[in-house]
């Protein structure tokens, strides 16, 4: 497929934004711009909007695309201004944010100026309470209930796009998938009880309840999906945070979700790895085919106005 009819989705938590490195930051950047994105879905956006957003302005510049940044620096979504129209910004996500999301709703241009926008969202679920985690992933669906009014007045659900760091497990129940951690594999007792919950008859396992949860309500694991499709591949479900002696082995708690009207533009999802000296977790990435979106985005249009 022509790389002009792709779009590229990248999913990063950088770690705690470089730690005020400037060199490590540039680098991080660099790395993001040279995958050629179209989206980019940051998480740890410290220090971001010190000086006048002065760092924002700075990622911007590197990456070559428009950002936004969320409320107390926490996460981002940047886009191409030659592929995305921003329509709304949503600063009000939801009262049990830890680390608040960035939400937007966007039209891909491409496929018009009329064609049905998409909810895209920059999350990061809370590190420390399994509970709180939870109640955060539940806010997170109210992206896949969002809906759109068409120039005709028709009211009609957007298509959503959500991607983070979800410090919790996906399901098991696909093969090459990253494997659920035993309890007693994870040395650090603290991290044991962050990543886990009191399940049925009072034992203890470890927490895919956020995952559930959105799948529950039609977002759907691209990585999982992409997987088990005919066309995917295992390498979907690599890790993206490395295993270590105290917390565990690998794991795969970066995600992107999508609603199922989605899924079908999906042609390619991997992980780019990072070294561990550069950021704790990998880069996820996301390939859309740009024309089957522009299709679907105006289908749901059409759709709308039947």
């Amino acid at each position: 497929m022509n790389r002009k009819s792709q779009i590229t989705v990248l999913s990063w938590n950088f770690e705690r934004n470089g730690a005020g490195i400037a060199a490590k930051r540039l680098r991080a950047h660099e790395l993001l711009a040279s995958l050629n994105p179209h989206l980019v879905l940051r998480q740890e956006m410290w220090g971001a909007d010190t000086n006048g957003n002065e760092i924002m302005y700075e990622l911007e510049d590197v990456l070559g695309l428009r950002g936004w940044l969320g409320p107390r620096a926490c996460t981002a979504v940047f886009a191409d201004p030659r592929k995305f129209q921003p329509l709304r910004e949503w600063p009000q996500t939801g009262p049990m944010w830890v680390l608040p999301p960035t939400a937007m709703t966007l039209r891909f241009t491409p496929a018009g100026s009329r064609s049905m926008p998409i909810a895209v969202a920059s999350y990061h679920l809370n590190y420390a309470s399994p509970t709180t985690r939870l109640a955060e992933a539940e806010w997170l669906t109210v992206w896949a209930d969002k809906t759109w009014t068409t120039a005709d007045g028709e009211t009609v659900r957007m298509p959503a796009l959500l991607a983070g760091d979800n410090n919790s497990y996906p399901s098991p129940g696909v093969e090459g998938d990253v494997a659920l951690p035993e309890l007693k594999a994870i040395a650090d007792r603290p991290h044991r009880l962050h990543r886990s919950f009191v399940g049925p008859g009072g034992r203890r396992v470890m927490d895919t309840r956020p995952d559930e949860a959105l799948r529950t309500a039609g977002l759907e694991d691209v990585a999982r999906h992409w997987a088990n499709t005919r066309d995917g591949s295992a390498k979907a479900l690599s890790r993206t945070v490395n295993g270590c002696e105290t917390h565990g082995p690998d794991s795969r708690i970066d995600r992107i979700y999508a609603t199922s009207d989605l899924l079908g533009t999906v042609v390619g999802v991997d992980v780019i790895e990072v070294p561990e000296a550069d950021s704790d977790h990998h880069v996820v990435r996301l390939t859309l085919d740009a024309d089957i979106l522009s299709d679907v985005l105006n289908h749901q249009l059409e759709l709308a106005v039947a």
